[in-house]
């Protein structure tokens, strides 16, 4: 773990989405955090010590999906599949597919598996299963504002987290999508997929992957904005948690309440002319029953008190 002096900072952006919206300042005290995101490794170590069985693995219970069509009650976990032509960018169905038996042991499914993939982030876990993972290794996942203050690595008034350019003299500093997405994968980063970590050098403070790769979750639940800057500075919130879980749930699915959580990072799907998250302040909500081959984790371990 590296450990993080705390600190005010100002937190979001008012030059790209609307949830990233308004910048404020937040204070957070001083914490430890994962140099990098949870390996395929560390998180089968996990798995054969306590048994764990994660979210993707179990078949849904039909009573939480009220009017879920029968294929759909099955095990299994969203995995990205590029269509090989242009695509409208409103409708994800285009380039999701919601795979049985898919789990972090078979990221692409079944036929696939996770060897020689030792060093790359785990995929396919859940909200849960991330809990579950960072208490049985001592620690926590992190909120928002204590992943985006790392993320930033001390840099402020910059758009990425090494600078305001994207692959600066050609150069790209993360895992992210090169050409058109979905259907144009040009990798010239050198991935189309995961890379292991430490693939891209680390930010000022020693961490890795903090941008691209995979998305993160967080502990706080998802708000569609962040709250206005304080008035004075004496009133600047400290290691502010996020809002309440009735306020994070998806409006486009009334019938399943399902809460959301915060995701930071972006991940290796997220291109120019889509998904411009690559970003300390980006955000994104994901579900908490919700696993997919992009979203993976890493702990925090903050002093008593």
């Amino acid at each position: 773990m590296v450990a993080i002096r705390g600190g005010t900072f100002l937190m979001g952006s008012d030059d790209h989405y609307a949830e990233e919206k308004p910048v404020h300042r937040v204070t957070v005290s001083d914490f430890e955090l994962d140099e990098t995101p949870v390996t395929n490794a560390q998180f089968r170590a996990f798995v054969e010590a306590t048994g764990h069985v994660t979210f993707a693995e179990i078949a849904p219970d039909p009573k939480d999906y009220p009017g879920a069509r029968p294929e759909m009650l099955r095990a299994a976990s969203l995995v990205f599949s590029a269509p090989d032509h242009p695509v409208g960018l409103k409708d994800f169905s285009q380039w999701w597919e919601f795979r049985p038996r898919a789990n972090w042991r078979r990221p692409y499914g079944p036929g696939s598996s996770i060897r020689g993939l030792d060093d790359h982030p785990v995929v396919h876990v859940a909200y849960r299963d991330a809990q579950a993972y960072a208490a049985w290794s001592g620690k926590e996942l992190p909120t928002e504002a204590e992943w985006e203050y790392a993320a930033r690595g001390g840099l402020e008034g910059v758009e990425f987290a090494w600078g305001d350019e994207l692959a600066p003299g050609g150069v790209h500093l993360a895992n992210t999508w090169q050409g058109e997405f979905p259907f144009q994968n040009l990798a010239a980063d050198g991935f189309e997929r995961t890379s292991p970590v430490r693939s891209y050098p680390a930010n000022p403070f020693g961490l890795y992957d903090m941008i691209g790769n995979v998305w993160e979750w967080t502990s706080d639940w998802w708000s569609s904005r962040h709250p206005d800057d304080a008035p004075k500075a004496c009133c600047v919130p400290k290691n502010p948690r996020g809002g309440p879980p009735e306020q994070s749930y998806d409006p486009r699915q009334p019938q399943i309440r399902i809460p959301q959580k915060v995701l930071k990072g972006g991940s290796h799907l997220c291109a120019p002319n889509y998904c411009r998250r690559y970003r300390p302040a980006a955000r994104h909500a994901e579900a908490v029953d919700t696993s997919t081959s992009h979203v993976g984790f890493r702990c925090v371990r903050r002093a008593p008190g």
